[in-house]
């Protein structure tokens, strides 16, 4: 929930541990202790979507959790990642935006060993969109005071035995009804790409249908939907620059539209629900009005994306701890 430093303060005190998110002035402020952090404004607070430079939101370690480290891992070393992730509990990872490891891990984390047989969960830090390029989205390791804008933090959890974490994704959007698209390349930034088996420029083909780009691109992989989102259309460049990589020979369409965005959410969101953390994306927070808006039983911070196993966009990630 939002909280002040003072509040922080008593609270990390008394030997709590908080996956933290705010913005870095404040995160700087805060006592060394049992936790990890990354910058963010935005929230989805109790009450409804919220800015504020004046509070941080804090995220208790789930109860039923016996033991805690801290990591931070570099480009090279991320690999390592699911390895480290104890096998009764999970990992929560914090990434900065645009840095070399948010790079990798977007391109790379699905074939990471054995990263679909831990529970990774986390999300990627970013800063006030006025501040966009005149300031860097940074991670924090509260028991140091280090913070970084290119290395990954984590921590790791243990659970006590008979408690079980569940990591769940609520995505709105599904496939429309469009062209299929293919690319032969990985990556964030594109050029070419093959329009149902033709060869097409992207960012001219999107000019040219008048494309909506607050709907992302969504591959189906078997029933699973991941969306990568629209950062920028370049026609001049012929370039479209992504928020998420494209993955080559994965065939995407452009999604549906969505209705009204909180009644929908409230309609895929599994009853009896006990969240031990969530977050949603910036571009949902904007495109949908999120401000004021109330996201029944799912608060945390609005991200620059969202870690469940690998990053996904446009999107809401939640972990919920469960008895055996």
């Amino acid at each position: 929930m939002l909280k002040t430093i003072g509040e922080m303060e008593q609270e990390l005190q008394a030997g709590k541990a908080f996956f933290i998110a705010g913005e870095e002035e404040l995160l700087k402020k805060l006592p060394r202790g049992n936790w990890i952090g990354g910058t963010i404004p935005y929230f989805m607070a109790e009450t409804g979507g919220v800015v504020t430079q004046e509070k941080v939101f804090a995220t208790e370690v789930p109860p039923g959790t016996v033991e805690t480290s801290i990591s931070w891992y570099t480009e090279k070393s991320l690999p390592r990642l699911p390895g480290d992730s104890p096998d009764n509990g999970f990992t929560f990872v914090i990434i900065p935006a645009t840095s070399a490891t948010h790079v990798s891990f977007a391109q790379n984390a699905p074939e990471y060993e054995g990263n679909f047989l831990k529970n990774l969960i986390g999300w990627i830090s970013g800063v006030h969109l006025n501040d966009l390029g005149s300031k860097a989205p940074k991670v924090f390791n509260g028991k140091t005071g280090e913070n970084s804008a290119q290395d990954t933090i984590s921590m790791h959890c243990t659970l006590e035995e008979g408690r079980i974490p569940t990591i769940g994704i609520i995505n709105l959007f599904r496939q429309g009804d469009g062209d299929t698209i293919t690319f032969d390349e990985t990556g964030f930034s594109v050029g070419e790409c093959r329009i149902n088996g033709e060869r097409e420029n992207f960012a001219k083909y999107l000019t040219r249908i008048e494309a909506d780009t607050r709907l992302p691109l969504v591959a189906n992989y078997s029933g699973a939907m991941v969306n990568v989102s629209f950062q920028a259309v370049k026609p001049e460049e012929g370039v479209v620059d992504l928020y998420a990589p494209v993955f080559s020979g994965v065939e995407y369409r452009i999604a549906a539209p969505v209705g009204d965005y909180v009644t929908e959410f409230s309609r895929l969101l599994p009853s009896g629900l006990d969240t031990a953390f969530s977050c949603n994306c910036i571009l949902n927070f904007l495109y949908s009005e999120l401000e004021g808006k109330v996201t029944a039983g799912m608060a945390g911070p609005v991200t620059f994306g969202e870690i469940a196993y690998q990053l996904l966009n446009q999107t809401l990630v939640y972990l919920e701890i469960r008895s055996a």
